[in-house]
This record gives C-alpha cells, sequence and structure tokens, in this order.
C-alpha cells in the first residue's frame, strides 16, 4: 500500500509541482505525520523531493526531475505513447494513463496523430457495446446477442469473445461459437441485444488470419468487374486496390477485384446509375431484375 502510494505522491508532484502535507494527507485519507514518514522515505530511495516553509511553501521535486525509466529506450518510450494515443480513440480511460506515462517520462504528449474510429453520427448505444465486449474479453465471460448474418437470417448466439479487430472500416468480433462449435467473425453493427452472462470460459486466442476468415465465412467469392464513372473517383480510390484500377481513355475507370457474392449487390447499388456490370453475366442479369423490381415499386 505504501508504494503505491509513494508513487502517486510523486506523480501528484510531478503534476502540481507543489502540494502542502495537508493536502496529500486530505488526498490519501492519511495522518500528516504518515506524509512525512512518505517524504522521507523517497528521500531516501533517492527521488529528490523538498520542503520549503511559509506562505507559498510545500512539499516539491527537483523541477528537472523525472522518473526513472532506464528499462525503456527514447524509441520504446515514444512507441508506448503513440499506443496509447491509439487507445484513446476506443477508450478514453486511456488519457489518464497517457498523462501518467507522458508525465513519468519527461516528454509532452506527442499530438502527431488522431485517430477516431467511430462512425459520423454514432450514439453512446455503439460505445457501451463496445465497452460490453472488451470488458467481456479482459474476464472472460460468455456473451449472449442476436446476430444477423449477411444472407439475412437472424438468430440467437452465446460466444466466448476473443478479440476485437477493426478492418477495412467495420469493427469485428472474433470469438468461439457455441452453436457452430468453431470459431466465428461477428461484424459489430450486425449484433443486437448483447449481454454478458455469469459463465467464463477458460480457452486461449488462437493465431488468426483474418482475411482467411472472413473467406471462410464467405463460400462464394467471384472476381467482378465494373466500369464506374469518373466523378467516382473518389470512391474508387477509397474502396479499391491500386493493382485493380485501371484508368480508361474516357476518364473512366475499370475495376477488377474478388468479392463475396453475399454482398456485391449493395456495392453495386451504392453506385447508383454511375455503374455498369462487365462480368459476370450472371450478376449483370440479377441487376436488371433488382432494377426492374425497384422501379415497379414506383410505377
Amino acid at each position: 500500500m505504501q508504494g503505491n502510494r509513494l508513487f502517486e505522491i510523486t506523480y501528484l508532484l510531478l503534476n502540481k509541482k507543489s502540494m502542502t502535507a495537508k493536502e496529500l494527507a486530505e488526498h490519501f485519507e492519511v495522518s500528516v505525520r504518515t506524509i512525512y514518514r512518505d517524504i522521507d522515505a523517497l528521500s531516501l530511495a533517492g527521488i529528490p523531493v523538498y520542503t520549503t516553509k511559509g506562505k507559498g511553501g510545500g512539499i516539491s521535486l527537483m523541477e528537472s526531475y523525472v522518473l526513472n525509466k532506464a528499462v525503456l529506450s527514447e524509441k520504446e518510450q515514444e512507441n508506448i505513447l503513440a499506443s496509447l494515443q491509439g487507445l484513446h480513440a476506443v477508450n478514453r480511460s486511456e488519457d489518464a494513463t497517457l498523462r501518467k506515462l507522458s508525465s513519468i517520462f519527461g516528454k509532452k504528449e506527442a499530438s502527431w496523430i488522431e485517430v477516431d474510429f467511430s462512425r459520423w453520427g454514432s450514439n453512446s448505444e455503439e460505445k457501451e457495446k463496445f465497452e460490453l465486449i472488451k470488458q467481456a474479453i479482459l474476464e472472460k465471460q460468455e456473451l449472449e446477442m442476436i446476430y444477423h448474418n449477411s444472407s439475412g437470417h437472424e438468430s440467437k448466439r452465446i460466444v466466448f469473445p476473443l478479440k476485437l479487430i477493426f478492418k477495412a472500416q467495420s469493427w469485428y468480433l472474433y470469438a468461439y461459437c457455441k452453436e457452430k462449435k468453431d470459431y466465428r467473425i461477428f461484424k459489430l453493427r450486425r449484433v443486437k441485444n448483447l449481454k454478458m452472462n455469469s459463465k467464463k470460459f477458460s480457452i486461449e486466442v488462437p493465431p488468426i488470419d483474418l482475411d482467411e476468415i472472413i473467406y471462410q465465412n464467405e463460400v462464394n467469392m467471384e472476381q467482378i468487374i465494373l466500369k464506374l464513372d469518373h466523378s467516382l473517383s473518389y470512391r474508387v480510390f477509397d474502396e479499391f486496390q491500386e493493382d485493380e484500377i485501371k484508368k480508361l481513355d474516357d476518364g473512366n475507370y475499370l475495376v477488377t477485384f474478388q468479392a463475396p457474392t453475399s454482398w456485391i449487390y449493395n456495392l453495386i447499388l451504392s453506385f447508383e446509375d454511375k455503374v455498369e456490370v462487365i462480368s459476370p453475366d450472371y450478376i449483370k442479369e440479377q441487376m436488371k431484375t433488382i432494377y426492374r423490381n425497384a422501379l415497379h415499386k414506383y410505377e
């Protein structure tokens, strides 16, 4: 207990520059005498702490002091702070850790990166879902949920949550599904009625290849060729790899890529009237049917 208090006293003095013994005693809910014993212990440990008397006096650290961080190189310190800034994007509770380590390392928080994984207009429900899953992973608690798969089928699942993954602008839960008796990837936006039950699990996270798992889940992969209008250039470069894109003489784009058939129709529809399916033929025919059915609804 004293060791934790000594560390926190040092941290407080790093941030507040000077505090009175009374302020420290009230903060830790101990006596002033205990605080002075702690100050003596810090001095014996080589921490350059000193006291000044009179108005404006108190307990302080030498201005140039930072905690001993000999076990970490300058590069390692910078990497830790940068990693925490990334975590800040998904968990605001990391702010305190970031501030604390910045003080310990004697560095200002680097502000060269700002990461926000949330969608525009995302609400507190999504953040609560993320926090609940994180808690279940760390505490190895089973999760119950309703899941809507890419075929539109709704099912109740009980899973062992293992890892949260961000890929291709979406969050996924990697988990062991008790119903399927296998590891599965669940897209977080399709997870509903999420709750943590009281049962624990003990399995460890196996090595994963996210692309391979997604391909296994999406059995029907197809090579698609689309012609896209030049006005969609921003989406062409957002959504396709450079080697999948060919710029045509008329300024439009030809894109050739592999995709699961379960979502290719939604992708094509999102391009509205600025897309032409070149191949395969069966997708061309299916798109004709989709457009005809949609047209009937407005006649």
